[in-house]
């Protein structure tokens, strides 16, 4: 072999050991770049948020190389957040900053801004009674029940105490429609000598249904007494004997249709039903009789005795309701004219005149009195009527 051949044998075997050991400036090129964080781009979703919520974190890293996304997280003005992002927000308002901060670079990190709102109070709500008592007066409007104190003496010394719906309208003239509308949250009729029975969802299927206990004293039945008219009852006004889920089952009849006299030995034996509905005859509702006679009548048998109840004392859950079904036949505003009903209890809003200007009528009343009782979804109009929880105190 010639020493030409030799050298250039030694030459290939020199560059090809340099070119396999990364010698030349194009191999150089070819090594892996070191990791280098370029920003941290945090983000939060929702970012206004009320207290005690929650919002979740993500954080976007960028760079060159290859290099860990992860973040640590940590947050300033209130609330934690989770190594998974997840923020949740104090107990109060705050103007909270969430960071995150690349664990692969530490000086690289992003920030975004979380608006922590105030929690809104609760809606108000009507204070669950087992011990509501409503009784229904007649005939008479607004201007000669309140503030008529020669002859509602005793009424206004109950509306002093308790609190008024100044802005309360009947639905209709003449009576009957009203009471249907308290019970069933439709008129059904504006014959006051119907007699007809009607299956429509009403109150006292509600209460039936949800175990509910119901009673109606009436002045002038017998017990489970589903005819008409005598004496001196009326049966329009008891719309409970003209409802398919009492008038049609007479057992059920036997249990919630009964004479006035059971309420006093009710009351005495600390027995009321969730809810008792009393219907004074006419000439102790005003009706037929004087106001004065209706208001000795109310204070005697009714106001007087649950004043000595536990369910009416301080931090009891008793609610008298006195309502009235129509106003006088001249006075046709809004259907039946302005009432004055008057609700009284220990979690009434004591000598509380209405403030809002809110149109209530007889469906208010019965949703009122069906969200007391705890049962849902009123019917009929009382769906979308007001509630009237102006009227009571809230927890």
């Amino acid at each position: 072999m010639t020493t030409r051949v030799l050298c250039v044998l030694l030459a290939c075997l020199v560059f090809s050991f340099v070119v396999s050991c990364g010698g030349s400036a194009g191999a150089a090129s070819s090594q892996a770049t070191s990791p280098a964080i370029s920003s941290v781009a945090p983000a939060c979703s929702p970012t206004t948020i009320v207290a005690g919520a929650t919002s979740q974190c993500t954080a976007n890293v960028t760079g060159t190389g290859t290099y860990s996304s992860a973040v640590i997280w940590s947050v300033t003005g209130g609330g934690t957040i989770s190594p998974a992002g997840l923020y949740t927000a104090p107990g109060g308002a705050a103007n909270v900053t969430v960071t995150a901060t690349s664990t692969e670079d530490p000086s690289k990190s992003g920030t975004v801004p979380i608006t922590v709102q105030a929690m809104p109070p609760p809606p108000p709500q009507i204070p669950q009674s087992h011990h509501i008592v409503l009784v229904m007066e007649e005939n008479q409007s607004y201007s000669t029940v309140v503030g008529a104190t020669t002859v509602w003496p005793n009424l206004n010394a109950l509306i002093a105490h308790g609190a008024l719906p100044t802005n309360y309208y009947a639905d209709s003239h003449p009576s009957i429609g009203n009471y249907f509308m308290l019970t069933t949250g439709q008129l059904l009729t504006t014959d006051d000598t119907s007699t007809q029975v009607f299956d429509v969802d009403n109150i006292a299927r509600r209460m039936l249904t949800s175990g509910v206990t119901f009673r109606v004293y009436a002045e002038g039945i017998t017990q489970g007494y589903i005819g008409g008219s005598t004496g001196l009852y009326l049966i329009r006004h008891n719309p409970f004997a003209m409802l398919s889920d009492v008038a049609g089952n007479q057992q059920v009849a036997n249990q919630v249709l009964l004479p006035f006299s059971q309420f006093a030995t009710d009351l005495a034996n600390n027995a009321l039903p969730d809810f008792s509905y009393v219907v004074p005859d006419v000439d102790d509702d005003a009706h037929d009789g004087t106001p004065q006679q209706a208001d000795t009548w109310l204070q005697t048998n009714i106001v007087a005795p649950l004043s000595a109840s536990v369910a009416f004392r301080s931090g009891g859950d008793g609610l008298l309701i006195v309502d009235f079904d129509e106003a006088a036949d001249t006075d046709t505003i809004n259907g039946g004219g302005h009432v004055a009903p008057v609700f009284w209890g220990p979690n009434v809003k004591p000598a509380y005149t209405q403030a809002s200007g809110t149109l209530y009528q007889h469906e208010s009343m019965l949703r009122t009195v069906m969200e007391a009782l705890g049962l849902p979804n009123p019917p009929a109009a009382a769906a979308t009527a007001p509630s009237m929880t102006e009227f009571f105190i809230q927890p």
